[in-house]
């Protein structure tokens, strides 16, 4: 695809948005990268995740699940449900966008678009969201994410088997690292997090339950606890502010 001169003057622009996110990418997928290697992935799956599948907290979430062994169609499911706002953010950006702007070119740039890069490019001061500008914004982060794992892939296969056996402590406490900080300055959050533990322990020692694999726990317990959360705090929005 060659780009007129205005257009890479777009791009670099998108590119130097980036840094932040590239920035603060990095550490996160060698993380990553050293925790799929951890759990005992093939590495060259793990740099496959991050290249084709290119989701951070699905990515986590999976690597979670192959750990405990769930079967692949609740893996492809959890991680489907997770990803449900990229099609409100893909179709929020998606009207920023020129109306020439092509269906092959919309596409390539629908796979680029994560919370960060959503963020960044919902305020920009323009109308009109240039492709080339998100293009940028979007290449940056992607490659600074697939190069991180790579490294901590390689990082993983240099480190001691204690050490990395005992980095798997770590997934869990990223994922509390996450959820508390939303929890504190928003109320449902908090709500929803102890639903879907309370929904989750009961489907772990009900009778229902018992011959049903872990992963399926996961899936309904955050349908659930979604679907409550999002029905109760509709009709008391006016006390959780």
């Amino acid at each position: 695809m060659s780009l007129s001169k205005s257009s890479r003057q777009h791009f670099t622009q998108g590119c130097q948005a980036a840094l932040p996110i590239a920035i603060g990418y990095l550490p996160i997928a060698i993380t990553f990268g050293i925790l799929a290697k951890a759990v005992g992935i093939d590495p060259a799956l793990i740099c496959l995740m991050s290249l084709v599948i290119y989701a951070g907290a699905s990515q986590f979430i999976a690597i979670n699940l192959l750990a405990l062994g769930t079967g692949s169609s609740e893996i492809i499911l959890t991680t489907f449900i997770l990803n449900l706002r990229h099609f409100l953010m893909s179709a929020t950006l998606s009207q920023k966008l020129d109306k020439t702007v092509t269906s092959p070119w919309r596409a390539l740039l629908a796979f680029g678009i994560t919370d960060e890069t959503f963020s960044v490019a919902s305020f920009q001061k323009e109308l009109s969201l240039d492709k080339a500008f998100l293009l940028g914004l979007n290449t940056l982060s992607y490659l600074a994410w697939s190069s991180g794992t790579a490294l901590g892939v390689f990082f993983g296969a240099i480190i001691p088997d204690i050490l990395q056996n005992s980095m798997g402590i770590a997934l869990y406490a990223m994922f509390i690292g996450l959820l508390i900080p939303q929890m504190k300055k928003y109320r449902p959050a908090l709500i929803v997090a102890l639903l879907a533990m309370g929904l989750n322990t009961l489907y772990t020692i009900l009778p229902f339950s018992a011959g049903l694999s872990s992963g399926w726990g996961i899936i309904i317990s955050t349908i659930a606890s979604a679907a409550l959360g999002a029905m109760f705090y509709a009709k008391e929005s006016n006390q959780w502010t």
